[in-house]
């Protein structure tokens, strides 16, 4: 069977699921990742032709689309800023909007972090995105992420080696402050260990807010990194906050990745812990979606 009639059995199978644009971008991202067959390939070798078990492997790739398994967790891989991550039903599949922060964060410290070494700390760090972006791009940063989840650090620790940076992890809850200073304070050996960058993209989906959800997301992506309560949704942004003021240096930064419905009420927190220069910002698509503030 050549790939063409391959990629046509996709698009008559899954283009009323998902959008013909879509389908052309999970086939073309399976003949990479399967095949090292890159897009253009296949307008120079339109007669390519696949081996059975090569066959095979696409038909069982095209059932689990079918089912709106996401096709980063059924290739196992994913890119982020530029880096490759291995992701699996334990950590979130890395968003455009966080490369948005990721963004934010190399632009303000780039020359800073040249100067001198940085202390970055990410807060729930899932599949390590944040902070191995960060260590990758910022010259003599010293990252440290933590995450409460055992099988997302697994995660993390490995994409760190994929992507050949140095990252301190820590296995704690940040809604247990005294315990997670100090797991830090023994991890790193120091007290008053301060910090000049904390940034976090906590779980900040409410409840009321499922509809809004893709299935594909609802039923394969960790909901102990997605969702809060209806009650209390700015609870690990409280916690944070309260982490922050005690753990960042003078004249250093806060950042979040925010729940675009609560900005207003995300950025009280802030102002109610007497922090300066917060700003509000819009992501690409024009919803209120990330907050930084210095710590005066």
């Amino acid at each position: 069977m050549v790939l063409k009639e391959i990629q046509h059995i996709f698009y008559k199978a899954l283009d009323a699921i998902y959008g013909r644009d879509e389908v052309n971008s999970f086939f073309f991202l399976a003949t990479e990742h399967y095949l090292n067959f890159p897009r253009f390939q296949l307008t120079l070798q339109p007669e390519f032709t696949l081996s059975k078990a090569e066959i095979a492997v696409f038909f069982k790739l095209l059932e689990d689309l079918k089912q709106q398994i996401p096709i980063q967790y059924i290739l196992g891989e994913t890119e982020f800023y530029g880096l490759t991550f291995k992701v699996n039903e334990n950590v979130l599949i890395p968003r455009p909007e966080t490369e948005e922060l990721v963004d934010l964060i190399i632009k303000e410290h780039a020359i800073s972090s040249v100067k001198k070494p940085l202390r970055i700390l990410d807060i729930g760090t899932g599949s390590g995105c944040i902070a191995i972006s960060l260590a990758k791009n910022l010259p003599n940063a010293q990252v440290y992420a933590l995450d409460i989840s055992k099988d997302a650090l697994k995660i993390a620790k490995q994409n760190a080696i994929l992507n050949a940076v140095n990252i301190t992890f820590i296995e704690a809850d940040i809604l247990e402050v005294t315990t997670v200073l100090n797991l830090v304070n023994n991890e790193l050996s120091e007290t008053d260990f301060l910090f000049d960058i904390i940034v976090s993209n906590p779980p900040y989906v409410r409840q009321l807010e499922k509809k809004e959800i893709q299935p594909n997301v609802l039923e394969n992506e960790p909901h102990l990194a997605l969702f809060v309560t209806d009650l209390n949704p700015l609870i690990f942004y409280k916690a944070i906050t309260n982490f922050a003021i005690n753990n960042l240096k003078q004249k250093s930064k806060l950042y979040f990745e925010i729940n675009q419905y609560l900005g207003e009420d995300t950025k009280q927190l802030l102002v109610q812990a007497n922090f300066k220069d917060i700003e509000l910002l819009k992501d690409l698509n024009g919803n209120d979606r990330v907050l930084k503030a210095l710590k005066d």
